[in-house]
């Protein structure tokens, strides 16, 4: 009578580093199923069984990879030679590691071992200590970024680099210009910074307070912030507000670049300069005129003066910012999203809070209550962070504060372009047969 044949498949994932796989999915018979998730027992288990049952039976051994046996060589190495020692056969995904009739037949331990790849091995083992200090929030491995310097456990700010990035910061949310903020640092600071790495402070998280790793997570509130949260939701709008406007248009001296375009040819706005004589003194003009007028030769739109268009465009917000905020405040859109929000944050909350009894009382063990938490502060990150994107609560009192016509007038024309583009997505030129007169969309009505 022929003995038994029996199947063990052995899985091993980290869940620190891939997901868990669907075994169901690899369409292989086998009698048992042994798997770990991070830990080894069940490995010891299955060696057990394996001695215990290859008495009466022949055993084989399926794993996906060979990698999975063992966390390093010599640990490799040693499960090869039990299983040798046992006489079970080992199949490597769909390759037979030598004959199920004659399992002394099989490679040798060291021959197989010989197939590894040692770099690999350590890469795995890097890339498991990297996660272990995603779970305990540390910051990732090199150089901490400008304005900071490494602690033992989280990144302190850098009392002479920290003002620089700080300073940097506040000039962008007065002014809304990149290069201009970085030509402020050069002429202040004597520190010359390319607007690639510019750019990446505005929209790095580490200056936020938050820690990002190559994963995608975030996880919030790890080290002492150089920009508030305020301060940063409000950046994020002026970069998403920037990037609808021409090149150079976001740090272009006047407060319309930029802004305006005409109804009639569709074509964007440029502001001109016009030099006229008058008694020997020359006197300076600005008009805007269409980039690219469509119109037949002859017919085309003819420019505006730059000074007229401003006034009209000052007189036009403050007589339809109120009324157009009151409409968008009575659909409650932005409302229902922040309350929507607002409640997942708060069951996330909720749920992280409980961890640390869950773990007292033995329900969860440290590991595993450090990846839940891990998990549920990078999807709080996600969370706030769509939040902040919404637009501000009170945007009902600002609209009664920039709608007197005093305080427009009493800005600089930087600081005009500043909260021009803070409220107005696009100024339309609606030209008749004698005159023209402006529409203002809002950046807040299409949401």
């Amino acid at each position: 009578m022929p003995a038994a044949h029996l199947v063990f498949l052995y899985s091993y994932s980290d869940p620190l580093l891939e997901p868990i796989p669907d075994i169901s999915s690899w369409g292989w018979q086998f009698d048992r199923l042994y798997q770990d998730l991070g830990g080894r027992s069940q490995l010891r288990q299955m060696l057990l069984d394996c001695a215990t049952e290859s008495v009466q039976a022949e055993v084989s051994v399926r794993v996906q990879q060979l990698t999975e046996l063992g966390d390093s060589l010599s640990a490799i190495g040693d499960c090869l030679t039990q299983l040798r020692q046992l006489k079970v056969c080992l199949l490597i995904g769909d390759q037979v590691i030598g004959d199920q009739a004659e399992p002394s037949d099989q490679i040798a331990p060291a021959e197989l071992l010989g197939q590894l790849d040692q770099a690999q091995l350590e890469q795995r083992r890097l890339r498991r200590g990297h996660a272990r200090s995603r779970l305990k929030s540390l910051p990732p491995p090199g150089r901490a970024p400008y304005g900071y310097r490494r602690g033992k456990e989280r990144y302190l700010l850098d009392r002479s680099t920290a003002p620089i990035v700080k300073e940097f910061f506040e000039h962008f949310l007065l002014y809304g210009s990149l290069r201009g903020s970085l030509r402020h640092l050069q002429k202040k600071y004597g520190k010359k910074i390319s607007p690639a790495t510019g750019k990446q402070w505005l929209t790095s998280p580490v200056y936020r307070g938050d820690l990002a790793y190559q994963t995608g997570g975030q996880v919030r509130d790890t080290h002492p912030p150089i920009l508030s949260r305020q301060e940063a939701a409000q950046i994020d709008r002026l970069l998403r507000r920037n990037r609808r406007l021409p090149p150079r248009a976001a740090s272009a001296p006047r407060s319309l670049s930029g802004l305006v375009s005409c109804a009639t040819c569709q074509s964007g706005m440029k502001i001109s300069r016009t030099l006229h004589q008058r008694a020997g003194q020359a006197q300076e003009y600005l008009y805007l005129r269409p980039v690219a007028c469509q119109q037949a030769f002859g017919s085309a739109c003819r420019g505006i003066p730059y000074a007229e268009a401003l006034s009209q465009t000052i007189e036009r917000i403050c007589q339809d910012l109120r009324p157009a905020v009151a409409e968008v405040e009575q659909q409650a859109m932005p409302n229902l999203a922040k309350a929507r929000i607002m409640a997942q944050i708060a069951a996330q909350q909720d749920i992280l809070a409980q961890l640390p009894n869950l773990v007292a009382s033995a329900v969860l063990d440290t590991e595993t209550a450090q990846l839940r938490s891990y998990k549920l502060r990078t999807e709080l990150a996600e969370l706030q962070a769509k939040l902040s994107q919404l637009p501000p609560v009170n945007l009902q009192a600002t609209a009664e504060t920039v709608s007197i016509p005093q305080f427009w007038l009493d800005l600089s024309e930087p600081e005009r372009r500043f909260y021009f583009r803070e409220f107005i997505q696009q100024i339309q030129i609606i030209r008749t047969e004698q005159d023209w007169q402006l529409r203002l969309i809002f950046n807040f009505q299409q949401m």
